[in-house]
């Protein structure tokens, strides 16, 4: 299904005011207060509202990268255990590179269940929501290629890629060529807010592994949320905005804790070394 980029924008930016309002009206996000702002900025939800829908007007991509700094910002410093601990020097390096890239694009679906479990995210809805933000956004084809050619070292392409998607994505991304080229997580509306994504999993469209093994991984939870998902674009909404908010409850910094950053994508101390550092990925989460 098709949506102009006037609904786009409309759709994300009631999605985020919703996530906000919904936000402001919990009683257990403590020690977030919900009329924080109501003396300062009385029209701050408003404000928002209107600066993201103009925004997004100009330019579709800042819906991606404002999900994927909520994203970031709630993760680094909170995963730990197993394979993964976000303290000291290590977790100043790895605020810079974006954890997406980590979480949803390398590893399988049981290893994002736990991840995402071991920081307070234990619902299977948290993850299917939230990689619902591949719903935008673009991956290099270095991170594609390798279920394109030689998935899991068979020398064979991944069999749960649809084969018509599989040819498109060799032509872009052909063997030995530039890893560096962007492809669109969602072929079909890779701009627009929408389900398009679940559709395109549970049609072997999924671009990256962790994405498709959401529907193909067999007896997975996943898969009916998938299902869920792709039928009707107002209950992907809704279990959208929940996860946001689980993941923006996640030890949140108040007071004179944290600091303004100078760069987003880094805390300030280590802004000199990350200055050239590229991701590989123009994404949400």
């Amino acid at each position: 299904m098709g949506f102009s980029r006037s609904y786009s924008c409309s759709a994300m930016g009631v999605l985020i005011l919703g996530c906000l309002l919904l936000q402001a009206s919990k009683s257990d996000a403590q020690p977030l207060r919900p009329d924080f702002y109501s003396r300062t900025c009385p029209g701050v939800f408003g404000i928002i509202w209107r600066t993201i829908v103009d925004e997004l007007r100009s330019d579709p991509r800042i819906a991606a990268s404002i999900l994927r700094l909520h994203f970031h910002d709630c993760f680094v410093n909170e995963v730990q255990g197993g394979q993964f601990h976000w303290e000291g020097e290590i977790a100043y390096k790895l605020s810079s590179i974006w954890l997406i890239q980590l979480f949803l694009l390398h590893f399988s679906l049981l290893i994002n269940l736990k991840s995402f479990a071991d920081v307070g995210l234990n619902r299977p809805s948290d993850l299917v929501a939230l990689s619902g933000g591949h719903t935008f956004g673009r991956a290099q084809c270095q991170f594609v290629t390798p279920r394109l050619y030689n998935f899991n070292g068979t020398n064979r392409p991944d069999p749960s890629l649809n084969p018509t998607y599989r040819d498109q994505l060799r032509r872009l991304c052909p063997q030995n060529g530039n890893g560096t080229v962007l492809v669109n997580f969602d072929p079909v509306t890779p701009d627009g807010f929408d389900n398009q994504y679940y559709t395109n999993l549970r049609q072997g469209k999924g671009l990256i592994q962790s994405d498709q093994e959401l529907f193909s991984t067999p007896r997975a939870d996943t898969i009916l949320l998938v299902e869920q998902y792709s039928n009707d674009r107002f209950v992907f909404f809704q279990a959208f905005t929940e996860a946001m908010i689980r993941m923006g409850n996640l030890k949140p910094l108040t007071g004179t804790q944290g600091e303004i950053r100078v760069n987003c994508r880094v805390v300030n101390s280590r802004i000199r070394s990350v200055e050239n550092e590229d991701d590989g990925v123009v994404s949400s989460i």
